[in-house]
C-alpha cells in the first residue's frame, strides 16, 4: 500500500511532469539526489521529504532503477556504497557478486584451453554472478536506516505496477542491444513489439512481475530473495544457462553476504578522499592519480591547457598499470592497498610523470607489501553501470554505483529484473606466462571492479562532495576529472561533471570527440602522444556538493535530453 507521501508525489514517479533540473538546489527537507534517472531521483527525493535519511533514500533511488533502467543496474546485479557522516567516520559496504563455488580458473576456458568468443562468455550462465545490491541494501539499512524497509520498495513497485515510460536513453539501450535485451521471452514481451523492434520513445511499459517481486522482498525482508523457493529458483534458471560443471546453487545464493570493509582514503590538496577499498580498483585509482598529480600546479596552468589534461592522463597510466596487476578481491590474493596509496610511493610514480614528454608502455611500480610473479590478465570491457549519491539533512553522505555489468547483463531474466553478467570482470585466463593473474575465477571470489564511488570532506573536515560515475573502466578517470574541476578550478558541479574528456588506453590517448581537446591533438602529439583518437565514450557521472551555501544535486550534462521523460 503507497503511503500518503509517496502519493502525493507519485504523478511524477510515474509520468511526464516537472522533474528537478540535471542541477539542484537542497530541497525543503535539507537533502538532495543526484541519480541518472530522474525519477529514480524523485523516489530518493520522496524518501527524504518522508523523513528517511541519506541510506534510506539511496537504496529507494538503487530499486527505482532497477526499474527505470534495467540496462544499467538493479537487484540483479550488485554494487559498492560509501557512507560519510558529518564527524569523518566513512563505512563501505560490499555488495558485489561472488562466483559459485564450483567455479575454477578454467571457467571460462573451452576444453582444449582456449577462450571462447566474447558472446560465449557472456550470453550464458557462466556470466552470472551472484546478485548482492540486496543484501548490501539490507545490511546497510539494518545498521544506519531510519525509515522501515517496506517503506523503500514504495516509490519502485508504484514505478513497475503503473508503468514508467520510455525515455531516449533507454529505446536506445533497447535498438542497440537486443542480443541482450530480448534474449529471454521475458525480455522480448516487456521491452518489445510482435516484430522485435524497441518499443519507442512515450510508451508506458509496465512490469507487473517486478512489482511482485519487490512487493515480497519489501514485505517479507531481503532474506526472502536469498533463502527458500526463491533461491532455488534463481539459481536454477541460471544452471539452466550454464553450459559446464559447477553451475550457480541455491548454496551459492544462500551464503551470499554483503561485507563492510575499510575505506580507502588518501589527501589532495588538504582535502580529504575515501572510496572503495578491494575488490574495486576505482578507489585506489582515483587516489593514486590524485596524489600523483599534486605537486602540478593544474589550477595555474589552466583549464584549457592542454598541457594540463597531458599530466592528467600521464597520471592515469601509471594508475591503471598498478591495477591491472596487483587489485583483486584480498579476501583471495594479496592486494598491496596502503602500500599503493603510499604518499611516498605516490611521489616516486609521480617523478615519472614529464611536463614535455610522455611515458612509453607504463609499467606498475612496486609499492611495499607487493606480490611477486603475478601477470596482467584479459578481462572484458565494462560498461552497464548507474551511479547516484544523496546528502540528508544532517550532512551524512551516500555514494553507491550500482551494476549489472554490460547492457542488460547477461540477457538471462528472473523476477522481472535482468541477471548481471559480472563474473566476464575476472580475467578470463588464469595466468599468463606461467605467472598467476590477481584477478582469475575462482570459487565464491568477487571480481575486480572499476567502480568508484568516492566522498570528499573539506580541509575543514566539513562533508563536501560525494561523487561517482558509469562507464566501466573510465569511471576512476572521470571520478577525478570531476573532482579537479570543482577542487582545482572552483567549477560549479555540472560544469566538473561535462568536463572534456580525455583517457589513456595504454599508449593510445582517447580525446572526446566534438570538445577542445580535439582540436588540440597536434599540441598533445608534440608532448609525444603520437597514437590519438577522438572518440564519445559511455559518461554517466554523477554527484551532490557543498558550494559553500547549499547542497547541489547534479547529473552529466551528456545526459540532458536523453533521461527526461517526454511530455505528451
Amino acid at each position: 500500500m503507497l503511503r500518503a507521501p509517496l502519493l502525493a508525489g507519485l504523478p511524477c514517479l510515474l509520468a511526464a511532469c516537472s522533474l528537478p533540473p540535471p542541477e539542484s538546489a537542497t530541497p525543503q527537507t535539507g537533502g538532495t539526489v543526484s541519480a541518472a534517472d530522474p525519477r529514480a531521483q524523485a523516489a530518493g527525493e520522496a524518501i527524504l521529504a518522508q523523513g528517511g535519511n541519506a541510506v534510506d533514500a539511496a537504496i529507494a533511488v538503487m530499486l527505482a532503477l532497477t526499474v527505470v533502467e534495467p540496462q544499467s543496474s538493479g537487484i540483479g546485479g550488485g554494487g559498492f556504497m560509501v557512507l560519510a557522516e558529518p564527524d569523518g567516520d566513512v563505512t563501505t559496504y560490499d555488495g558485489r557478486e561472488t562466483a559459485p563455488a564450483g567455479a575454477g580458473p578454467d571457467w571460462f576456458l573451452n576444453e582444449d584451453g582456449s577462450l571462447p568468443s566474447f558472446g560465449e562468455s557472456v550470453l550464458s550462465g557462466l556470466s552470472v554472478g551472484v546478485p548482492g545490491n540486496l543484501a548490501l541494501a539490507a545490511k546497510a539499512h539494518e545498521e544506519r536506516g531510519q525509515l522501515a524497509w517496506s517503506e523503500l520498495f514504495d516509490p519502485a513497485i508504484a514505478l513497475a505496477r503503473e508503468g514508467f515510460v520510455v525515455n531516449p536513453r533507454f529505446h536506445r539501450s533497447l535498438s542497440d542491444n537486443p542480443e541482450r535485451g530480448a534474449a529471454s521471452a521475458f525480455g522480448r514481451d516487456t521491452f518489445y513489439d510482435a516484430a522485435g523492434t524497441a518499443k519507442p520513445v512515450g510508451v508506458r511499459i509496465v512490469n507487473e512481475e517486478l512489482a511482485e517481486t519487490l512487493e515480497r522482498v519489501g514485505t517479507l525482508g531481503a532474506s526472502h530473495f536469498y533463502k527458500g523457493q526463491y533461491a532455488d529458483k534463481l539459481a536454477a534458471t541460471v544452471a539452466a544457462e550454464t553450459p559446464k560443471a559447477g553451475a550457480m546453487t541455491a548454496a551459492d545464493v544462500s551464503s551470499y553476504e554483503a561485507k563492510e570493509r575499510g575505506a580507502v582514503c588518501g589527501e589532495y590538496r588538504g582535502y580529504r578522499v575515501c572510496g572503495m577499498g578491494p575488490p574495486s580498483s576505482g578507489g585506489v585509482a582515483v587516489i593514486q592519480i590524485l596524489g600523483q598529480l599534486e605537486r602540478f600546479d593544474l589550477a595555474g596552468l589552466g583549464l584549457r591547457n592542454p598541457l594540463t589534461w597531458h599530466l592528467f592522463a600521464e597520471s592515469q597510466k601509471l594508475a591503471y598499470a598498478d591495477r591491472e596487476l596487483y587489485l583483486a578481491d584480498d579476501d583471495y590474493v594479496t592486494v598491496p592497498v596502503e602500500g599503493l596509496i603510499d604518499p611516498a610511493y605516490l611521489a616516486s610514480r609521480s617523478a615519472l610523470i614529464s611536463a614535455d614528454d610522455t611515458i612509453v608502455s607504463a609499467s606498475a611500480g612496486v609499492p611495499a607489501g607487493a606480490p611477486r610473479a603475478q601477470a596482467d590478465g584479459n578481462e572484458l570491457a565494462e560498461s552497464g553501470t548507474s551511479h547516484f549519491a544523496v546528502v540528508d539533512a544532517d550532512g551524512t553522505m551516500v555514494s553507491y554505483t550500482s551494476t549489472v555489468e554490460g547492457p542488460f547483463g547477461s540477457g538471462i531474466t528472473f523476477g522481472g529484473f535482468y541477471l548481471n553478467n559480472e563474473l566476464t570482470d575476472f580475467s578470463r585466463s588464469p595466468e599468463v606466462d606461467g605467472k598467476l593473474v590477481a584477478n582469475r575465477v575462482e570459487g565464491g571470489k568477487r571480481p575486480r571492479s572499476s567502480m568508484a564511488p568516492t566522498v570528499v570532506y573539506a580541509p575543514d573536515g566539513r562533508p563536501f562532495l560525494a561523487i561517482g560515475a558509469a562507464g566501466g573502466a573510465t569511471i576512476p578517470v572521470q571520478t577525478a576529472r570531476a573532482i579537479i574541476g570543482v577542487i582545482d578550478f572552483g567549477l560549479p558541479l555540472k560544469e566538473a561533471l561535462g568536463l572534456a574528456f580525455v583517457m589513456s588506453y595504454g599508449d593510445r590517448l582517447l580525446v572526446e570527440e566534438g570538445t577542445w581537446l580535439e582540436s588540440e591533438q597536434q599540441t598533445l602529439r608534440a608532448l609525444g602522444h603520437s597514437d590519438i583518437v577522438a572518440a564519445s565514450p559511455p559518461l554517466k557521472a554523477g554527484a551532490v556538493h557543498w558550494n559553500g551555501e547549499r547542497w547541489i544535486a547534479a547529473r552529466d550534462p551528456r545526459l540532458d535530453g536523453l533521461v527526461e521523460v517526454p511530455a505528451r
